[in-house]
């Protein structure tokens, strides 16, 4: 009886399956059609986004032409342009190099030129205010302003601040369109952004990609770095305008591309927070103040983090307080960690420079540092940021078994690397391809400590030299010429 029920219900089954399998056949393109007409949908949902987003912002986009007269040394028309011209208006222009012409030194005749460049803005006021980059329009002798429909007026520089490439123009005029300015804080890698500008003079071109990264830094394009890193496409003249949110506002600036041909998917663009800082000191002192702590600092590594006895790799590690600095006045001290800013964690060196540099002169700040495996809260009062000084460029340091060979310091490498009142050796020789040639080390530096433990002479050096054993760390604090900073040097085992 099981038996002869189960071959009933296989066949009822058998059936069942068969009846309802050429419903399933004759369905089935109509739910696939179901689903690609809702994909469609979202696809036409998303087009019409980003159409409503330059459709509003592009009316407050502006181009910027500018022309500056420049002197140079005549030499060959094409002498140092890869592409044949006297300058990059985007690629060589974002390194420093706008308006300057590369020759020979020599005594070739002095001629002076006129060049033009061309780039974008946006209007973040309706009386006429525009932010835009300062490699384009900071040493501009005339600085026109392209509105959308063509109308051209003259606009005037009220700021450019090279440190950060920020630079804030006006033009004579009421009642304009404008981009209102998100918190760049909140922007988070992946979400999709819109890119409008002049790149190539195409006047109000829209591009359209995703966040890539954040927090880029060491790019080399200013003093102060904080770059969101987008893939919409950035040309040259996209150099000043806007990177969009969904949401319409401005998260950042276009400033930079890597690379010097074009779009190749990686663009930079300043935090909008960054250029407001800068805006609002320019609108309210007409200039840009920053606050200043007075260390050198290094990120930690896994190596550095070991070799000065920590099991993490959270905090920056001071390696120079300089003399009468509010750090100094404070007590900070060298190999001092800092592991908070004013209640928020710190991660890397760049980050915790640039929240200094956007305080003002008289605040008071509240760090954490580690000391000695213990934590200590340091209260710090910023001072006005001082000039940069000009230091003479050193070169480097060595040891027989590190590849380098050193020096004392004498009353003439004292006058010749401008060494006054330091202490250590001096790196007299590299040896090629050596581990602290890889680690960059070179001859002129100083070296002031080994293993943390300070060095005043030959001897001190390869006493402490002598106890580094194969396969070990060995942390150097290092002067450069500049600053001090901390380099780890990891021994062969063999």
């Amino acid at each position: 009886m099981l038996k002869l029920n189960n071959v009933k219900m296989s066949t009822a089954g058998y059936f069942l399956i068969s009846a309802f399998l050429p419903l399933c056949i004759l369905s089935a393109p109509r739910l696939a059609t179901a689903q690609d007409t809702e994909s469609i949908n979202v696809l036409k949902q998303m087009g019409n986004t980003f159409a409503k987003i330059a459709e509003d912002a592009s009316p407050a986009v502006v181009g910027i032409e500018v022309e500056r007269t420049v002197t140079y040394t005549y030499t060959s028309p094409f002498e140092g342009s890869p592409f044949g011209e006297p300058f990059n208006p985007f690629g060589d222009d974002l390194f420093g190099r706008l308006f300057r012409r590369r020759s020979p030194q020599g005594r070739s005749p002095q001629r002076k030129q006129k060049q033009a460049a061309k780039g974008s803005g946006f209007i973040i006021s309706p009386d006429g205010y525009i932010l835009t980059n300062n490699h384009l329009v900071g040493e501009a002798d005339k600085v026109t302003v392209k509105l959308q429909g063509a109308q051209s007026i003259e606009a005037k520089v009220i700021g450019a601040d090279k440190e950060s490439d920020v630079a804030v123009i006006k033009i004579d005029k009421e009642d304009l369109p404008y981009l209102k300015l998100a918190d760049s804080d909140k922007i988070q890698v992946g979400e999709w952004v819109l890119a409008i500008g002049n790149p190539f003079g195409l006047s109000h071109t829209v591009t359209a990609g995703i966040v890539s990264a954040k927090g880029r830094s060491d790019i080399g394009l200013a003093a102060y770095e904080d770059f969101i890193q987008t893939d919409a496409a950035i040309n040259p003249g996209n150099s000043g305008g806007p990177l969009l949110s969904l949401d319409g506002k401005v998260v950042g600036m276009n400033t930079a591309i890597i690379g010097s041909t074009g779009n190749i998917g990686i663009g930079l663009a300043i935090p909008i927070n960054m250029a407001k800082q800068i805006y609002k000191q320019f609108i309210e002192t007409g200039e840009v103040v920053r606050g200043y702590l007075g260390i050198y600092m290094n990120e930690l590594t896994p190596a550095l983090a070991e070799a000065i006895g920590l099991e993490g790799t959270e905090g920056v590690a001071i390696s120079q307080v300089i003399a009468d600095s509010p750090a100094e006045d404070a007590g900070l001290k060298h190999n001092d960690v800092i592991i908070e800013f004013n209640g928020k964690k710190v991660q890397k060196a760049n980050e915790l420079k640039n929240r200094v540099a956007v305080l003002t002169p008289g605040t008071k700040i509240e760090l954490v540092v580690l000391r000695d495996g213990k934590k200590k809260t340091i209260t710090v009062e910023l001072t006005k940021r001082p000039q940069q000084p000009q230091l003479t460029a050193a070169k480097s340091d060595a040891s027989e078994l590190l590849g380098i060979n050193v020096q004392n310091i004498t009353k003439d490498l004292v006058e010749r690397l401008g060494l006054e009142g330091l202490s250590g050796v001096v790196v007299s020789d590299v040896q090629p391809d050596s581990i602290s040639a890889r680690a960059g080390i070179k001859t002129g530096m100083v070296i002031q400590e080994v293993n943390r433990n300070k060095i005043n002479t030959t001897k001190d050096f390869y006493t402490e030299i002598e106890k580094v054993k194969k396969g070990d760390n060995v942390l150097l604090l290092i002067y450069n010429g500049t600053y001090s900073q901390f380099v780890v040097l990891s021994l062969p085992e063999d």
